[in-house]
């Protein structure tokens, strides 16, 4: 199990945290540097989970066709994205970066879902989709005090992570065996096709991206310009964040103790709460929000895996790929908006319309 999981992590933590996640970290200083208003930063933001959606979509035909070798595609589209993000003079390049780095997201998930399903026993199959989730949380770990040492070098720092990037694309290489899947029994577009049940799971996923894209896009931003905190606060409440999301590793268990509904359920209603505690004027609320949601923010992409995994059985990468399609159009239209109503009205107003649209998750059927 560890041979599977430990390689995964790693590459979870690249793609996502790494190449996805850590430029709301770092955008105050790309902004800066490409002299970036909040709306073209955020919209820049949007390439990330645009490329997330068009991967996930071609992911399960390139299963389908060469199995485990997407993991490697995976990894090499994250190193190339955070070497353009490094290297980029104005924002075209910078978007192309982001866009690429974004491309590694969407074939990832998939492909260690599929692999879990592959190389595991049915028994282990939810903990270890949900511990190989907790990467982007160690990767988040990892970039907070990277970022604190070397906040003025952010192009040698995206370096850096390239360089990690390309030791983990050699480490799930050498680990894992070039194995075809098997092949969807149906045509793929008539597997892809969810049940009532499966629509459920891509509204819940769908609305979860919808209200967690303004906390990954402006959280720091928030903290800095409306809070007054200082750059090492806000490097603090991002490694608070990441160290939580761990406890998403738990989600497998939690799973087969309570259901997947109330675990959907629970988890919704504090990353909603999330959203409007870090409104309160103390770092302290600030810390506590972080808490809740890098914990549950992981612990319910662990669900949607696990959810998705039983529903479209034997057919896993579709389904993961399906849930995670919904979220990543949700944090699309998500970060497209939060600017936008940023610039518009305020924060305080954003985070707590964004709160609010959450909730509406609960009213969801799960089955």
């Amino acid at each position: 199990m560890k041979k599977i999981i430990f390689p995964g992590i790693a590459l979870i933590a690249v793609c996502y945290a790494f190449g996805r996640f850590s430029y709301g970290l770092f955008m105050p200083e790309i902004s800066e540097a490409l002299q970036l208003d909040d709306a073209q930063s955020g919209a820049i933001n949007s390439a990330t989970y645009i490329a997330y959606c068009l991967s996930l979509l071609s992911a399960p035909l390139l299963i389908n066709r060469i199995g485990h070798h997407v993991i490697q595609i995976a990894g090499v589209s994250a190193v190339l994205g955070l070497l353009g993000i490094a290297l980029s003079p104005n924002a075209f390049v910078l978007t192309l970066g982001v866009f690429l780095a974004g491309l590694s997201t969407g074939l990832a998930s998939p492909a260690l879902g599929n692999t879990v399903y592959a190389e595991l026993a049915p028994e282990q199959q939810a903990r270890g989709n949900s511990w190989i989730n907790t990467g982007t949380s160690f990767g988040i770990i990892v970039s907070g005090p990277i970022y604190w040492l070397f906040t003025e070098y952010w192009r040698f720092t995206y370096i850096f992570f390239a360089v990690l990037g390309v030791v983990v694309v050699l480490w799930n290489r050498r680990v894992l065996s070039p194995r075809k899947t098997k092949p969807c029994t149906k045509s793929l577009w008539a597997c892809m096709k969810p049940t009532r049940p499966g629509v459920a799971l891509l509204m819940a996923s769908l609305l979860t991206g919808i209200s967690s894209a303004i906390y990954w896009t402006f959280a720091r931003n928030f903290l800095t310009d409306e809070k007054g905190a200082s750059d090492s606060e806000a490097v603090l409440f991002w490694i608070v964040m990441g160290i939580m999301g761990i406890l998403g590793g738990c989600a497998g268990r939690i799973i087969e103790r309570i259901g997947i509904g109330w675990s959907y359920r629970i988890g919704l209603l504090l990353l909603s709460v999330s959203l409007g505690v870090i409104l309160l004027p103390s770092m302290a609320a600030s810390l506590v929000s972080a808490v809740m949601f890098g914990s549950t923010y992981i612990f319910l992409t662990s669900v949607f895996i696990v959810w998705a995994t039983r529903l479209f059985r034997p057919n896993t990468s579709i389904g993961i790929s399906l849930a995670f399609l919904a979220l990543g159009a949700g944090q699309f239209i998500g970060s497209s908006i939060a600017g936008y109503t940023i610039e518009m009205f305020s924060n305080t107003t954003a985070f707590l319309a964004f709160a609010v649209l959450g909730l509406f998750g609960l009213l969801i059927r799960v089955k």
